[in-house]
């Protein structure tokens, strides 16, 4: 049984939102969408009017950060309001993957789900999970009632369920937004008496990637940007079904990415790229939409992360914080009536890819730390990735957006500080091959087995006795293309 069941077991009616009927929550979640690849934020290529509308009529935040440049950390992070590496769960998990197969998000942690249904809520997962394939690590066990889409990148596992049911071998590509569209309008349609919350975790524009029929050739940006086009037109059906049903104004909607694109143009003005601490790695576009509760601000330009969305939809439930843990972010609910959130502008964040803290921000200034190659995650496919750093760099952030000009000379007192504030996040939150002492447990199915790095190296300096089930109970799959 669940450490956290009794926690969840509370139901205080504390929220200012809390009413007869609380609201609704939709929770959009695109997979290695960059900053600029929707119109709102940017893009010429590509249209978006249904995201267009959503980010006028409500917020548009253009400093929001994911908390990991890959998927799976970035994924734990906004579930649990926790970075990831506290969470316990900083690499990217792959069934295919010896080292890290066995892996999953804890069971003891607690997600936004299970804090809905501690509040009455009809809870459903449509999409993409990617934080433990095996079942003990499954989506039913942190909060959701239902599930319907394929959970892992389709180069780990190309099958689509309809809740436990298989009902595709391979994932039908062409068909796949059309599928979660009507999924999630017939959801909204049942779920309409009482309040639900649906995470929509749709696996693009992550590839592989095909539109549907009526969607090839429609946008300027290639096979790319006609996808993202028939995802937006999947967000209008949603808002559609929402109005027809009359409840509109009583769901909260959120978009937002997991990381960053593979390509730096989709994340214009700024640098960077999926996998790595740039800021095209991490930040994102962030949209919330509450008809008639959140007022039609347009462009935010408060500092917000991954972390909060879990206070924030905690406080919009009517839920309590858990107070046996500590949470990485705050609630965003105080924007709402034009008030300023608790965290200080200069409350650091944290850029840690995979185990390896990269980058620190303070304010403005963003500060690139020293690192090794051996500590930056592996990925045989993109060796760009991994280049080591000897000396600290410096950037404005605010003033400077592509990170070229580096300020570490005229500014050293500013590196000593963020230096020293590194040094404190790496003993609390851990460092290559060092846990920290505030990291909670990773999930494992054995853990007599040593839980390691990202990279597959360090796992394979292991002993086969060492690796003991992890490497007996492997089922190592047929090669395949690697998979970004």
């Amino acid at each position: 049984m669940k450490a956290k069941t009794i926690l969840l077991t509370l139901s205080l009616f504390s929220s200012a939102f809390s009413a007869e009927k609380k609201p609704n929550i939709i929770f959009i979640l695109m997979d290695d969408m960059g900053y600029s690849d929707i119109s709102c934020y940017g893009s010429k290529k590509v249209a978006t009017p249904h995201l267009d509308s959503l980010a006028s009529g409500g917020m548009q935040f253009t400093d929001f950060h994911a908390a990991a440049s890959i998927c799976s950390p970035s994924r734990a992070a906004f579930l649990t309001g926790a970075y990831p590496q506290r969470a316990g769960l900083y690499m990217g998990i792959n069934p295919k993957r010896e080292a890290h197969w066995f892996l999953g998000l804890h069971n003891d942690e607690i997600t936004i789900a299970e804090q809905a249904k501690s509040q009455g809520y009809t809870t459903s997962l449509i999409g993409k999970w990617h934080l433990g394939s095996q079942e003990a690590f499954s989506y039913y066990h942190q909060g959701f009632d239902h599930y319907y889409g394929a959970s892992e990148n389709m180069g780990h596992s190309k099958v689509f369920r309809d809740e436990k049911e298989v009902i595709y071998k391979e994932t039908p590509l062409e068909k796949l937004t059309t599928l979660y569209t009507e999924r999630l309008v017939k959801q909204i349609n049942t779920f309409k008496d009482k309040p639900f919350f649906i995470y929509y975790a749709h696996n693009y524009p992550h590839t592989p990637f095909l539109p549907g029929k009526k969607f090839k050739g429609s946008s300027k940006g290639g096979t790319r940007g006609d996808i993202i086009q028939e995802c937006d037109w999947s967000f209008g059906e949603m808002i559609k079904a929402l109005e027809e049903n009359n409840i509109l104004e009583d769901t909260l909607i959120i978009f937002a990415s997991d990381n960053g694109p593979l390509n730096q143009k989709y994340a214009a003005p700024y640098s960077g790229t999926k996998y790595i601490s740039k800021e095209g790695g991490h930040r994102v576009p962030f949209i919330m939409y509450w008809k008639g509760t959140i007022p039609a601000t347009g462009e935010i330009t408060t500092p917000a992360v991954a972390m909060d969305l879990f206070p924030t939809l905690t406080k919009v439930m009517g839920a309590t914080m858990p107070t046996d843990r500590k949470f990485d972010g705050v609630s965003l609910t105080p924007l709402f009536s034009g008030k300023e959130i608790s965290r200080s502008a200069d409350a650091p964040f944290y850029y840690y890819n995979c185990e390896n803290l990269q980058a620190i921000r303070v304010g403005d200034w963003k500060l690139h730390l020293p690192r090794e190659k051996k500590q930056v995650p592996f990925w045989e496919q993109f060796p760009r990735t991994y280049k080591p750093l000897t000396k600290p760099m410096l950037f404005n952030i605010t003033t400077e957006k592509a990170e070229k000009i580096n300020h570490a000379s005229s500014h050293p007192e500013m590196v000593t500080q963020m230096t020293a504030l590194a040094e404190e996040a790496r003993k609390t939150l851990g460092e290559f091959m060092q846990r920290g002492s505030e990291q909670r447990p990773t999930g494992t199915l054995f853990p007599e087995v040593p839980i390691l790095t990202n990279q597959s190296q360090d796992w394979d300096k292991l002993s086969a006795e060492e690796k003991g089930k992890a490497k007996t109970e492997f089922k190592r799959p047929t090669k395949t293309k690697p998979n970004r």
